[in-house]
């Protein structure tokens, strides 16, 4: 590996103890003043779910709890989980917004809004977007983070 690679990974995983040491918060007692980029791990009674990344970091975490299927997209991937939809389709039959005419996956995909915001909430701030990148995976691979998964659509 390359020198500057090499740093970068150091970096990364110096980022990667930041955010498993982090202070733990619930949505409601997110503090005030967020780092303005970062990466945000959910995790449940311990269990690593989901971790993301953002360059506006308050912003995103509102969206998780949503009312709005293109941004609740942790949202969205919990319900298609409960209800067995897991696969996207790519057609407007079996689509997001279609998904969502669907009364089970409806009340599916309300509830895991709901149950993001009683999740612990772990964040670190990182502004370079390569650093950010890496640091995802590398989070979402070290974490064992249930639901991530980088396929390509």
């Amino acid at each position: 590996m390359s020198i500057k690679f090499d740093s970068i990974i150091k970096e990364v995983k110096e980022k990667y103890t930041q955010l498993v040491l982090s202070k733990k918060f619930k949505y409601s007692d997110l503090p005030k003043r967020l780092p303005s980029a970062g990466i945000y791990f959910f995790s449940e009674d311990g269990i690593p779910l989901y971790v993301g990344r953002t360059n506006n970091l308050k912003k995103r975490l509102q969206y998780h709890t949503r009312n709005n299927h293109n941004q609740a997209t942790f949202a969205f991937l919990l319900a298609r989980h409960e209800t067995g939809n897991i696969k996207a389709s790519y057609t407007k039959k079996g689509s997001r917004s279609d998904l969502l005419k669907d009364n089970v996956f409806r009340e599916a995909f309300d509830r895991a809004r709901e149950r993001i915001c009683h999740m612990d909430i772990q964040f670190v701030e990182e502004s370079d977007p390569i650093n950010q990148t890496i640091l995802e995976v590398y989070a979402a691979f070290e974490s064992g983070a249930k639901y991530n998964n980088f396929d390509n659509h």
